[in-house]
């Protein structure tokens, strides 16, 4: 599994968890009629509301918002120069990834462009 796709998971997962269970009535009156085969697209993911939920819980103040660093290191992922390369490889980096930077900053602005086109709701703010 590729780096963005760790991040997709810790994001989308904890959404996921974060949903509360329908019980056994709302379940099944929920469930689609028989004639509605195709299921309906899944409601977009509050990439801010889940990132700002696991920031809480942390010790310490990270400023993810802007810093891939930050980013990797809420979601329990490595944020070593080496992990961000490999990040920069996977998402199409063409510049120079020993101006680790400028790599940053396009970094966290396509990780969140992917993270939108991937059914993430990302605040036009990020």
């Amino acid at each position: 599994m590729g780096i963005f796709s760790s991040i997709v998971s810790a994001i989308f997962g904890h959404a996921k968890a974060a949903e509360p269970a329908k019980t056994g009535a709302e379940a099944a009156a929920s469930a689609p009629a028989p004639a509605q085969a195709a299921a309906p697209a899944a409601a977009p993911v509050d990439v801010d509301a889940v990132l700002s939920g696991l920031a809480a819980g942390k010790g310490e103040t990270l400023n993810w918002k802007e810093s891939i660093v930050d980013l990797l290191k809420l979601l329990g992922l490595d944020s070593s120069l080496a992990a961000r390369k490999q990040l920069a490889t996977e998402l199409g980096y063409t510049g120079d990834q020993n101006d680790s930077a400028t790599m940053n900053v396009w970094l966290i602005k396509e990780v969140r462009r992917k993270l939108a086109e991937n059914g993430g709701k990302v605040p036009a703010g990020l």
